[in-house]
């Protein structure tokens, strides 16, 4: 899970997005969408986003309009998180190398900085060695280019967006909308990334893990899909859900459903349905004073100790510790 740089709970944290002509215009318009819509329960913003350019001047975008940024190149010395949408700039993109206003400006940022790339942006921190010992994602498109051009860095073009603490990348376009809404669930809890995403009529959560790219060429009929039994599964977590089961309530054979399942989620049944235990337990640790026992019962783990094992694998802490990280220390007691 991510890690912001510290700031004080009363100050909105100071998000940068450094946009590299020609920009991918919809890359750009992201984060200022998507961590401008995060409020506290005051309705208190919880980010303040600037947009700024490397001249100053309205960047060029790839489809025939130009962007105004909002804030003078300085405010990424005072960035807590940086984010670098997709680009055509060439040095990067073609060679491997960075024009020295480029390196520059990234090189004033604070050194306890959060990094941030969207689709080809990626590109752009590698350049720049921020990537250097880091796993990273594209655009499915361009994985093959980056993986040429910076062969010491792992990518995954098979995922949507990575995280290895200060250093996230997202696969290509909506991508970046996965991995922002990861950053608000990150830092102020599911309830928040939730309501965001609800604003924004998306999915509240794409895992990280999904594949970018799913070829289908016919579209299948509504009874041929496994969507009905995935918002079945949603509502019936405390209840044993093994393939079999699933499978039984989508009227399919295993072998088909687990096909057909793989196609439209890029996961395994039984993975998914860990995933969506360990969502809704985030859930429950943030929004109520159940036990831990309790949240692992309504969660569909059982036992405390599974809830543990899960939520340290997932998230590295301990439910208590979540719970803490989210609710604050006053709602620490003998119960969580």
């Amino acid at each position: 899970m991510s890690s912001p740089p510290s700031s004080s709970s009363l100050e909105p944290h100071r998000v940068v997005v450094l946009a590299v002509a020609p920009v991918i215009g919809y890359d750009l318009t992201i984060p200022p969408q998507v961590l401008g819509e995060a409020h506290d329960a005051d309705g208190r913003p919880l980010y303040d986003v600037a947009v700024v350019t490397l001249d100053g001047r309205p960047v060029e975008a790839t489809r025939g309009y130009a962007i105004a940024p909002s804030a003078d190149l300085e405010a990424l010395a005072r960035a807590q998180t940086v984010i670098v949408p997709g680009t055509q700039v060439a040095g990067p993109r073609r060679n491997a190398t960075i024009d020295d206003d480029l390196r520059a400006a990234l090189a004033s940022v604070p050194a306890d900085a959060r990094w941030v790339s969207i689709c080809t942006g990626a590109f752009v921190l590698a350049a720049a060695g921020i990537l250097d010992g880091h796993r990273a994602t594209t655009h499915w498109k361009y994985a093959e280019d980056f993986r040429r051009l910076y062969p010491d860095i792992a990518v995954d073009e098979d995922v949507l967006f990575t995280d290895d603490g200060r250093v996230l990348t997202s696969a290509g376009l909506s991508a970046g909308i996965d991995l922002c809404l990861h950053l608000v669930r990150s830092d102020h809890g599911t309830a928040v990334a939730n309501a965001v995403a609800r604003h924004m009529v998306v999915p509240p959560w794409r895992d990280g893990g999904q594949a970018q790219f799913i070829e289908r060429h016919v579209p299948r009929r509504a009874d041929e899909t496994t969507s009905d039994v995935r918002a079945w599964a949603q509502a019936h977590l405390d209840r044993p859900l093994d393939v079999a089961t699933l499978a039984r309530q989508a009227s399919m054979s295993v072998r088909t459903f687990t096909r057909r399942f793989r196609e439209e989620t890029g996961q395994s049944p039984g993975a998914w349905v860990t995933q969506q235990r360990v969502r809704h337990a985030q859930h429950l640790l943030e929004a109520t004073d159940l036990t831990v026992d309790d949240v692992a019962t309504r969660a569909g783990m059982r036992t405390a100790a599974s809830l543990r094992q899960h939520l340290h694998a997932s998230l590295g802490v301990s439910p208590s510790a979540y719970r803490r990280t989210f609710r604050g220390a006053t709602t620490e007691s003998p119960r969580t």
